[in-house]
């Protein structure tokens, strides 16, 4: 079964111009063409665009995903031994994540129970401490 970019589009989440970027800079392979040019996906490009984003949705840059791209499709993890600390490491960026965010929902717990009356002390602190981004100045 073939499936149009449109149609590809609406499974992945993602627009038909970032599927036509990805396509751009490697991070997916140059989809098929039909006679007419227009682009044809099949069900494993459509898991590799859903790989895509969930990798995106962990902060992973695109440069660090097509290794793991180029794993996914071969499938063994033994025979690329250079992305295992890859891997690790980006993991335990992500548990770290887990427990910033763990402690943000454990402090906005104690507030809802104190009420809002200021009863509980409890400071939100986190394992890692939040960048800020400047803030611009509107006028």
């Amino acid at each position: 079964m073939t499936f149009t970019i449109k149609e590809t589009a609406i499974q992945t989440g993602l627009s038909e111009d970032t599927i036509r970027y990805y396509e751009k800079i490697g991070l997916l392979p140059r989809a098929e063409r039909k006679q007419n040019k227009h682009r044809v996906y099949h069900a494993e490009d459509i898991e590799t665009m859903r790989i895509v984003t969930c990798l995106k949705k962990t902060g992973m840059s695109l440069d660090s995903m097509k290794p793991i791209l180029q794993l996914s499709q071969d499938g063994n993890l033994g025979e690329y031994s250079e992305l295992t600390p890859l891997l690790q490491e980006h993991k335990k960026k992500i548990e770290q994540q887990i427990s910033s965010l763990q402690q943000i929902v454990d402090f906005i717990d104690g507030q809802l129970k104190a009420g809002h009356t200021g009863g509980n002390k409890e400071e939100c602190t986190l394992v890692e401490p939040v960048r800020k981004s400047p803030l611009v100045q509107r006028r």
